[in-house]
């Protein structure tokens, strides 16, 4: 099995492009154990905490007959694509942006079972010239709400705060947070029911949806015609980059009106396929089939000079959220899944085993100390 990237000196690395986990890590590591010590105020109020929910994608609170959920996500760097392509084009892109900034939130939350009910913006600009743009301010609220139909969720409130000297002139930065109800509690999927024999059902990603974006726009620097490079027939490099993120509720809600039942979701985003072990456990999660992988990424991993370990380890390559489901019910979540819109398959199988990620078809395997800290 491989075990290591490729050592091309024009490979183009994520710390390159500004991220580097091994100076993040150590406050997520504080902030863990310091979060972990406030769950005790909880029962002041009557409730508790699900304490596997910590480190999951989404906290989990037991308040009787019911299980409440949350999260914040940012959308990281796509916005400053989208202001690159303006300039380029004289279109605007943030109804996509917008939907982008849900799905980080929404996709997150549904992996522990819950449906999402309320989403919450935060839009923090360089200043208040930016909302003097009335078409992309509109682009924005109209790609906000849309995404919160397509989620059948309310759309609560958020802050609009002009940040001059914090957020640099001209940009934006994009956050929302989402509460959402786990109900009946047997929904609940934070990893207890997972066990080998499961399968390993993938569904599709849209593109490179809203991670690996600092690599991306570094790859920029690199390409003669920039974000106009053609990635395939009619399609520039920043279009393709600007694919709004896929919303997985849907399916999720399918899944559970069809009475299937999920025993671990995880959401394909920062570290790539490494995420399918992102449950504690000592699990080996084989995979056999692979992801139709999209131009762009085929583009960028080509382009910043990745084999097949960074590429897999840093993009969503075509997969952007795993369920994983007793093996006599995969064939029906496929089905339930493309009938919600989303194409999926059933890509591998949970075995026992050290916890680690074997992808069969590309001879690759990375362990569980790779996933990094978890917050």
């Amino acid at each position: 099995m491989s075990s290591h990237s490729s050592s091309n000196p024009d490979t183009l690395s994520y710390e390159q492009a500004g991220v580097n986990y091994d100076l993040i890590d150590p406050l997520k590591v504080a902030a863990q154990r310091a979060a972990a010590a406030t769950a005790t105020h909880l029962s002041g109020h009557g409730f508790t905490e699900v304490a596997a929910s910590r480190g999951e994608s989404a906290y989990v609170v037991d308040v009787g007959p019911f299980y409440i959920a949350s999260i914040v996500e940012c959308l990281g760097s796509k916005a400053l694509v989208a202001d690159e392509m303006a300039e380029l084009t004289g279109q605007s892109y943030y109804a996509g942006i917008a939907q982008d900034t849900i799905a980080m939130s929404i996709n997150d939350l549904i992996t522990v079972g819950a449906t999402p009910l309320v989403v919450q913006a935060y839009w923090a600009a360089g200043g208040s010239d930016w909302f003097g743009d009335k078409l992309r301010a509109k682009a924005l609220v109209d790609g906000w709400k849309a995404a919160c139909d397509t989620c059948g969720v309310a759309w609560g409130g958020g802050e609009t705060p002009a940040l001059a000297g914090i957020v640099e002139g001209g940009r934006i930065d994009l956050a929302s947070s989402c509460t959402g109800i786990v109900n009946p509690k047997s929904r609940l999927s934070v990893g207890d029911h997972l066990q080998a024999g499961d399968a390993i059902v993938l569904l599709s990603s849209s593109g490179i949806h809203a991670n690996g974006l600092s690599l991306a726009r570094k790859l920029v620097e690199r390409l003669p015609n920039g974000y106009m490079t053609p990635v395939a027939p009619g399609l520039s490099y920043g279009e393709a980059l600007l694919a709004p993120t896929t919303l997985y509720s849907p399916v999720t809600e399918a899944l559970a009106a069809a009475g299937l039942t999920v025993h671990y979701s995880a959401n394909v985003t920062g570290h790539g396929w490494r995420k399918l072990m992102r449950h504690r456990a000592d699990f080996t999660y084989r995979i056999r089939r692979l992801a139709e992988v999209p131009a762009v990424l085929k583009f960028l991993q080509r382009e910043a000079g990745l084999d097949a370990r960074g590429a897999y380890a840093t993009f969503n390559m075509g997969a952007g959220f795993a369920v994983f489901v007793p093996p006599e019910d995969a064939e029906r979540t496929v089905a339930v899944a493309r009938k919600a819109g989303v194409d999926s398959w059933i890509a591998g199988s949970v075995e026992a085993g050290p916890r680690r990620v074997v992808i069969e078809p590309l001879d690759i395997e990375y362990a569980g100390n790779e996933l990094g800290v978890r917050l």
